[in-house]
């Protein structure tokens, strides 16, 4: 198989974040099926290569790049254009355009919905987030009632729905860096999440949502908004609770109801599965060779079939309309 480049701004101060992570251990992953190095193109990193002088080489006949990080995403493929490139993607709405020869792997089935309607001519697979092992129920006492993280949280739950929950219940807030999430998790009763708020002003996606996934391997219960790709695996009645839902009052029984009595049965492995190690290497094996079995060819071929341009759009449009109008005057006929 050729060498994955994973290509990241950089992998540590202004570029830190859940993206960053989830890409760095899709890297780590596929290290155990191929060749894979990480590769920043913003910030020179001691002992990591570099783009501007990795495409300074006359060897890059085996490799492929994949790119993920969203708004650098249309110049990073211009710049490749001609090398064999992986758009990994994880959040959707970002508004560019894909040629048909870049392959798509997508973190949700929320995501492959849209890159499938987007761009119908292009391969597109879905290869979810790990959920890593560690993520267990340790089924002990649980100190905390409520747990939120500030980051990401809407207006609402840390300034109205956090303050009257304190008044009730044991509510931890956490805005900094968790050493052992592992542990906060199993320490919970409830985790409170709420992103389409910060979302919706981003003016793209939830790509995956890790933290609800999480939590719930861990035993807690989860009040969650459920756009993006939190709309894969979270379902509320069955597995969570709606977060957020018509008024203050009733969003406080339902978590206080909860924290009294937990009526929700604790997730299975058997659901757990399609996020665990061993799931994700089988995709790994079976996407990246049919990508390779796809380079194969596209490198020697051009694209035969029609883009669905704009333009493309609109004629198929007006066609449709007369041929509406034919059909309706051959039955007044």
């Amino acid at each position: 198989m050729r060498t994955l480049y994973f290509l990241v701004p950089g992998t540590y101060g202004k570029f830190a974040c859940g993206g960053l992570w989830a890409e760095l251990k899709t890297l780590s992953l596929a290290k155990q099926v191929c060749p894979a190095e990480v590769v920043t193109y913003r910030q020179r990193e001691k002992n990591t290569l570099f783009l501007d002088d990795l495409l300074k080489k006359q060897d890059l006949n085996n490799v492929i790049f994949v790119v993920s990080w969203g708004f650098d995403s249309p110049k990073l493929v211009a710049k490749l254009k001609l090398y064999p490139v992986i758009y990994h993607a994880h959040s959707a709405g970002y508004r560019f355009q894909l040629p048909a020869r870049i392959p798509i792997i997508t973190v949700s089935r929320n995501t492959m919905g849209y890159w499938g309607q987007r761009s119908p001519n292009s391969l597109i697979y879905y290869l979810p987030n790990h959920i890593s092992e560690e993520f267990q129920n340790f089924n002990r006492e649980r100190d905390i009632d409520v747990l939120v993280q500030a980051r990401k949280s809407s207006e609402y739950l840390l300034q109205d729905l956090i303050p009257e929950l304190q008044k009730h219940c044991r509510v931890k807030v956490v805005d900094s860096y968790v050493e052992d999430l592992v542990g906060l998790f199993n320490r919970a009763k409830v985790y409170l999440y709420d992103s389409a708020e910060y979302w919706a002003q981003q003016g793209v996606s939830e790509g995956f949502g890790l933290q609800p996934m999480e939590a719930l391997a861990c035993g807690c219960q989860v009040f969650s908004s459920v756009n993006g790709g939190l709309s894969d695996y979270l379902d509320p009645g069955f597995n969570c609770y709606k977060i957020a839902v018509y008024s203050q009052e009733y969003d406080i029984k339902r978590i206080l109801k909860v924290i009294e009595n937990q009526s929700l049965k604790p997730l299975d492995e058997h659901f757990l599965a399609e996020y665990r190690h061993n799931n994700i290497i089988h995709r790994l094996k079976i996407i990246l060779a049919d990508v390779n079995d796809f380079f194969d060819l596209s490198q020697n071929k051009p694209g035969s079939i029609p883009r669905l341009t704009k333009i493309r759009l609109a004629k198929l449009m007006t066609q449709s309309f007369f041929d509406k109008l034919r059909q309706k005057y051959i039955l007044k006929k």
